[in-house]
């Protein structure tokens, strides 16, 4: 395995960006292997615990690309010219598929994230969902519908506004705009034809779980099709790693060969 550390100039974000690639060897070679790599493309919540993601890719012969963006929700931020949707959409795939021995297939691209990523995972995953054939969404920060409630009842404090209004643009559209997932995900499914494939998980004690219920539970109303599961943890790496490596073991293993990790 190789960790490279990369920085580029992002036309979409105006600066330097930070990534961290994982690309996996052949083992007893030094050499890569010669066919494109299935890549797993992680919007992760700044934990550098790396070590399963490690085995993760090694066992799934799997590159893995980490963006370090300043994440904003990975939302395209019109009002100040940030547009971090179309750079993890179009600029970083682009990017690190002409640099990286990548496979230019949907089916071998995955968009995964933790927490905010997660959000960001889900936005993108349904935004582009040409370019990214697999979502994989845990612990997701799915934050809309209350900032939409809060500031409907005038509860949401002058700072909070005011980061939400930078992010999310006018609030009193936010209900109908392609930045609330629900309404991505209605005009996705009934202008598509692509096959959708989203992986959704959550802790019992995770603060969030209670929104990621009710957003699968949306997707289950409106025929969206997806997985949704539930373990153990609260919003930690712990219950990541688990879920990350069961979300992946059901794309890339065959049924009877599953990865085994130290609880």
């Amino acid at each position: 395995m190789a960790w490279l550390q990369i920085n580029f100039f992002s036309d979409c974000l105006r600066r330097l960006v930070p990534l961290k690639v994982l690309l996996p060897f052949a083992l007893g070679t030094h050499q890569p292997e010669k066919k494109p790599f299935k890549t797993v493309y992680l919007l992760h919540n700044g934990i550098d615990d790396y070590a399963s993601i490690e085995e993760i890719a090694r066992k799934m012969n799997l590159a893995v690309v980490i963006p370090f963006c300043q994440h904003a929700f990975f939302v395209d931020m019109e009002a100040s010219g940030l547009m971090y949707s179309q750079f993890i959409g179009r600029e970083l795939v682009a990017f690190t598929r002409k640099l990286f021995p990548l496979s230019c297939r949907r089916e071998d691209t995955v968009l995964a994230g933790i927490s905010m990523g997660g959000f960001g995972a889900l936005h993108n995953g349904l935004k582009h969902y040409a370019v990214f054939g697999h979502t994989i969404a845990l612990s997701s920060a799915l934050v809309v519908r209350g900032i939409i409630e809060s500031a409907t009842d005038g509860k949401l404090g002058g700072l909070n506004q005011s980061f939400f209004e930078t992010v999310f643009g006018d609030l009193s559209l936010l209900h109908k705009s392609d930045k609330t997932p629900e309404v991505l995900a209605k005009k996705i499914l009934e202008n598509s034809d692509c096959p959708l494939d989203f992986y959704l998980a959550c802790g019992y004690n995770d603060l969030l779980v209670h929104e990621n219920r009710k957003f699968s539970m949306y997707l289950k109303s409106i025929g969206f099709p997806h997985s949704y599961e539930e373990g153990p943890g609260s919003h930690e790496w712990h219950f990541w790693d688990n879920f990350l490596r069961r979300g992946l073991e059901r794309l890339f293993l065959p049924q009877k060969q599953k990865l085994s990790f130290p609880c």
